[in-house]
Formats: C-alpha cells, structure tokens, sequence
C-alpha cells in the first residue's frame, strides 16, 4: 500500500515476508518467524494451532533494529495472528520507542475494506491526494469484471482451498471475489475467517472448479500441495478433478494479501472460473493446472 502510493522512499523496515515491488526486499527485516521453513503443511498447521493454544506467538520482532530506525508510523494488523506479529506485542514494543510511533491497525475484511484500508493508511501518511487516484484505478479494474459476470447464470461450483492439510475453506474477501468472478462458493462465508472444514463436506459440494489458495505459498509449493489433495477420498472424482479444473496458485502473492494486488486476484480468479470470457492476466507464475489422477500415480 505504501509503495503504491508512492512513498517506498519513506519505508525504513518492512517484515521477513514483505517482497513486493521489486526493491522493497532490501529494506531491512524486523520480524523473523518461529516456525521452522520447509515443514509439512499438516505439521506448519500443528505448530501454529499449538503456538496460539499456548499463548505463544508465531513471529518476533526485531527490537534492536526498531531502537534504531525509531520510525514515525507503524502499520500493522490484528485481523489474523497466524499472519503477522500479534496486534499487543506491536503495541508493547513501540511503546518503549522514543519515537513514539503512530500506530494504525488494519482488519480489511472485504474488498471494499481493503480499498479503504489504502485510505487510511495514507491519511497517516499526508498522501491523501495519492489515494485518490490508486484506489480509483484499482475499482475501476473490479467494476470491469463485475460488468462482465452481473448477468451470468452459469456460475461454477468453485472451492477456494486456503490450506489443504487439513482442508480450509477462504475467509474474509474471497467469497466475495469468488462471487464477483462469476462462480458460486457455498463454503465459506463473507468477512469471516478462514476456517478448518470437514472434508465430506466439500465432497457435498461437488465443486467443478477448486483453486489452491494457500497462504504464504509460492506457486511450486503450492502445486506440491496437490499431492495431498489427490488423496482424500473422492477427491478424483470430483467434476473439479475430472474435467481439469484444479489449479495452483501463487497463493503468497494473491489471494491471502490484503492490498493492492488483491484486484489481479479477482482477475486470475475469473479467469480460472471463466476461461471463455476472462483471458488470462499478463503475470508470471500466477497459476497452474493440476492433474490430481497423474500425481495419485507418482505419489503410488
């Protein structure tokens, strides 16, 4: 959001997980992450419910770099703990800066929310003028695929698949995007969180379309998923499994970020949903089909 509204310059630290643009991973890192890199996706799901339970938390903040770059304004989160260091930890730490940094708390839970969030942050920043022009931008590329699905009465079963073991249904805007891309998702439900679902009801559901969405997964991470998807009982014979319409998104990138790009997730997602009237954006790496039957086959 900063960057787009043109004021990387002022970014003195970002998170371990902050990428995009090009540039903003040189700026120095305060968070790092407890949770160690490569696990298995049930056991990254282990050590986080265990985290939470605990009281712990999953990320930590650098406060040796924070006494020393004494920022102005800090923006952070408490929509989900899983995602970024706990909204009181932050407020505890600033609170020791002879700075005194203002604090802004961002919980989007819609696409509209989102679009104001940019709002918000650059009226604490003094860019209002700037917001005016990215966000007009950015609903006008909604509003375009809005346009194109508001009559469509073929609207596909589509299941976003925000964690796969164990199975997760989209929280928050994604059911919401899956409605404006023109498709029907009945398993989760708008401005709520994510949420652990039982299998057997996504085989109720019988999705035609299925879309990996998984948080903090690159697209060949993402892909790999695949292999645990394949094998839950019935998954091969979904309408999504059979007639190849299981896809890999680059789910770190769309989809779980709450910022500008969320509008080329609404693009990828209509045209994952709608290949006969969305082409496919002009990104790399975005998404990838996935042959469920083919990786049962290498994974026996």
């Amino acid at each position: 959001m900063v960057c787009a509204l043109g004021s990387q310059d002022l970014l003195l630290g970002v998170t371990h997980e902050c990428d995009f643009p090009p540039g903003v991973e040189r700026i120095r890192k305060i968070t790092r992450s407890r949770i160690p890199s490569g696990l298995p996706s049930g056991e990254i799901d282990a050590a986080v419910r265990a985290s939470l339970r605990d009281g712990g938390t999953l990320y930590e903040l650098d406060m040796e770099a924070l006494e020393e770059l004494q920022p102005d304004l800090v923006i952070t989160q408490r929509l989900c703990d899983v995602c970024a260091v706990a909204f009181d930890n932050v407020q505890d730490a600033v609170a020791t800066l002879r700075s005194r940094p203002q604090v802004i708390n961002l919980e989007p839970s819609s696409v509209e929310d989102i679009l104001e969030c940019i709002r918000t942050v650059a009226r604490a920043m003094n860019r209002e003028s700037s917001a005016d022009s990215v966000i007009e931008s950015l609903q006008r590329h909604i509003d375009a695929v809005r346009t194109k699905t508001a009559n469509i009465t073929d609207r596909p079963r589509t299941f976003c698949m925000e964690w796969v073991d164990p199975p997760f249904c989209g929280g928050h805007w994604m059911k919401e995007l899956v409605d404006f891309a023109g498709g029907r998702d009945d398993l989760a439900k708008d401005r709520w969180p994510s949420r652990s679902i039982d299998w057997q009801r996504v085989v109720e559901f019988s999705p035609e379309v299925i879309v990996l969405t998984c948080c903090g997964f690159e697209l060949p991470r993402c892909m790999q998923e695949g292999e645990i998807l394949a094998r839950y009982e019935g998954a091969l014979e979904l309408p999504a499994a059979k007639n190849g319409r299981v896809y890999a998104t680059n789910g770190s990138a769309y989809f779980s970020r709450p910022g500008p790009r969320i509008v080329e997730s609404l693009e990828i997602l209509a045209h994952l949903i709608h290949p006969e009237i969305f082409a496919a954006p002009a990104l790399p790496d975005t998404f990838a089909r996935i042959d469920l039957a083919r990786m049962t086959a290498v994974h026996s």
